[in-house]
C-alpha cells in the first residue's frame, strides 16, 4: 500500500479544483485524484477500496452539472451514500457555502470531519485539516466555527413560546392578530404585552433592526423554516 496520503477532490468547478490542487501541491506526501460529479467520485471511492483506497475525500456541497441520470445530485448526498456503506474514508467539505441553516444541517446531519470555506482556502489551512482527519479529529474553518457558536447560544435562549412567536410572526399583519394563538407551558395564552416584550428581546438577542429583520435571522439561523 501507498506510503502517500490519497485524496480524492470533488467539484464540478475545474477552476476550483485547479485552485485547490495548487494549494495542495505545495503539501508533501499527497497522491491526489479529482472528480467532477458525486456519481463519479462515489465510483472511484468503490473501485479502489481493494487496492490502494482512498483515505480522505474533499467535496463540494452544489453540483450544477447534474442530469436526470445522476443517482447523487449534492454533496450532502454523496457523504450520505458513503456513510451508508460504511465506507472507512474521512469526509471533508470544500465549498462557498456558508449559510448558518444549511452548515447546521450539514454537521448536525452528517457530522464531516472538515468543513472549509472555498474564499478561506489557502496551502496552510487545508495542510492543517488534512492532519487533523488523518487523526480522527474534525477541523472547521474559523467563520464556521464562529456561525455555530452563534446558533448554539441564540438556540440556548430560545424557549417554545420564542418560536411559537417566530413561526406566527411573518403570517399576522399586526402583532395584536398574535394573542390567543401564543401558549405559555401551562396552556394560558399571551397577552399582546407579554408578546411585545418578548418580541423585544428577541430583537435584542438576534440584533434585529425590526420584526421583518428578526424573522429572517431566525432563518439564517435555522431556528425556523
Amino acid at each position: 500500500m501507498s506510503e502517500l496520503t490519497k485524496i480524492l477532490l470533488v467539484d464540478d468547478h475545474q477552476l476550483i479544483i485547479e485552485g485547490i490542487l495548487s494549494c495542495l501541491k505545495n503539501i508533501d506526501g499527497l497522491e491526489i485524484e479529482t472528480a467532477n460529479s458525486c456519481d463519479e467520485a462515489f465510483s472511484k471511492i468503490k473501485s479502489n477500496l481493494q487496492i490502494n483506497p482512498f483515505q480522505l475525500v474533499f467535496t463540494d456541497l452544489s453540483f450544477d452539472n447534474q442530469s436526470q441520470n445522476n443517482n447523487l445530485d449534492s454533496g450532502e448526498a454523496l457523504i450520505k451514500a458513503i456513510q451508508d456503506e460504511e465506507i472507512p474514508i474521512k469526509v471533508g467539505v470544500i465549498t462557498g457555502h456558508s449559510e448558518t441553516n444549511r452548515v447546521f444541517n450539514v454537521i448536525h446531519n452528517l457530522n464531516p470531519s472538515a468543513y472549509i470555506l472555498k474564499g478561506n482556502c489557502s496551502t496552510d489551512e487545508l495542510n492543517f485539516a488534512i492532519q487533523k482527519m488523518l487523526k480522527d479529529e474534525v477541523y472547521y474553518t474559523h467563520e464556521i466555527h464562529q456561525k455555530l457558536l452563534k446558533r448554539a447560544l441564540v438556540e440556548i435562549q430560545m424557549d417554545d413560546v420564542a418560536i411559537q412567536i417566530l413561526k406566527e410572526l411573518p403570517r399576522h399583519a399586526k402583532i395584536s392578530n398574535l394573542e390567543g394563538l401564543i401558549k405559555k407551558n401551562d396552556g394560558s395564552l399571551l397577552k399582546v404585552r407579554s408578546i411585545e416584550s418578548k418580541l423585544s428581546k428577541l430583537r435584542t438577542d438576534l440584533q434585529a433592526n425590526n420584526n421583518t429583520d428578526l424573522v429572517l435571522k431566525a432563518k439564517e439561523l435555522g431556528i425556523v423554516d
